[in-house]
């Protein structure tokens, strides 16, 4: 009803993408400044704020160090910045981080500490993986990846380990009774991993059913939906801007190859509610090993050490 009086209107907050209200009246405000030179756009982004505030400055400074400077939160909430639709999930920066100079390893080093994130695959009939997947390359996998936690580096800024991938198990087309002694023996009686989050989506809930009895609460279920997805998604970011994670340098396996053809086509795609979904195109390959990448950070999330913490080796 203001238009009838022509009255001052005044938008302010944060905005989460270049498509909304708010951002576009920005983008407006802008463009009438380059023409008239009348001030209507104010900006005060964290690091005003943080000139008169020590106490804000401290947290914000914490915020970047464990999110990163352009993780799709900080960026928005902290710096102002919309974010521009989506793409790709990692950038060439953040692929960069995520190379590690470990080795891969085949057994454990039982001074250090384990955990694990995995991603079933549905059902399909029992063939080699490697025959199924040259047959039939759209069959999804699951896949296990191990991480060894260092807590050496914790801080009063960085509360989380830094996670080395280690190890990774991938089938494809074989049933999920055939592999719940497998998984047992490799997460119990090989790798004594203290914390798997295993993903209990749809088929994969008996599949976590039976790890939890077998395992107890080791097991953490976890279920995906566009809000837990979305957490999972910008806690990766977060792991990998911080420089937590790192996976092992190449040993020409297919396991690695597969690792770093799903990081270079992860897609991600922001949503209006401050959500975001990432994905790999099904027409281009899959994402299991990107989500239980995801899972393991979750894990490393979820664990927490009991007495002395662990040194780096």
């Amino acid at each position: 009803m203001g238009a009838t009086t022509n009255v001052t209107t005044v938008h302010y907050g944060t905005t989460w993408d270049d498509s909304t209200l708010l951002e576009e009246v920005k983008q407006t405000n802008l463009e009438l400044e380059k023409k008239d030179g009348i001030k209507r756009h104010l900006r005060y982004d964290w690091q005003e704020i943080a000139k008169f505030n020590p106490d804000y400055s401290a947290y914000v400074e914490a915020e970047r160090e464990r999110l990163g400077e352009n993780h799709p939160l900080f960026l928005t909430q902290y710096r102002l910045l919309p974010i521009h639709g989506g793409g790709g999930y990692l950038s060439h920066q953040q692929q960069a981080q995520l190379k590690g100079e470990h080795g891969r390893r085949h057994q454990p080093d039982h001074s250090q500490v384990y955990v694990a994130g995995i991603d079933l695959a549905g059902e399909a009939e029992e063939e080699e993986g490697a025959q199924l997947r040259a047959a039939k390359p759209r069959q999804d996998s699951t896949v296990v990846t191990i991480g060894e936690l260092d807590f050496s580096i914790c801080d009063d800024i960085q509360k989380q380990p830094r996670i080395r991938v280690v190890e990774h198990y991938w089938w494809t087309g074989k049933k999920h009774t055939e592999l719940y002694p497998q998984l047992v023996d490799i997460l119990k009686n090989v790798w004594h991993c203290r914390k798997v989050v295993v993903d209990a989506t749809g088929v994969g809930q008996p599949v976590s059913s039976f790890l939890k009895q077998s395992l107890g609460s080791k097991i953490s279920p976890f279920t995906f939906t566009a809000q837990s997805k979305s957490e999972l998604g910008f806690n990766l970011l977060a792991a990998i801007n911080s420089g937590r994670l790192k996976m092992y340098s190449g040993d020409g396996s297919p396991e690695y190859q597969e690792f770093w053809f799903e990081m270079e086509k992860a897609k991600s795609q922001y949503r209006p509610s401050q959500t975001m979904n990432f994905y790999v195109d099904p027409g281009q390959g899959h994402d299991d090993f990107l989500m239980s990448l995801a899972l393991l950070v979750e894990a490393a999330k979820q664990y927490s050490p009991r007495g002395a913490r662990g040194s780096s080796p």
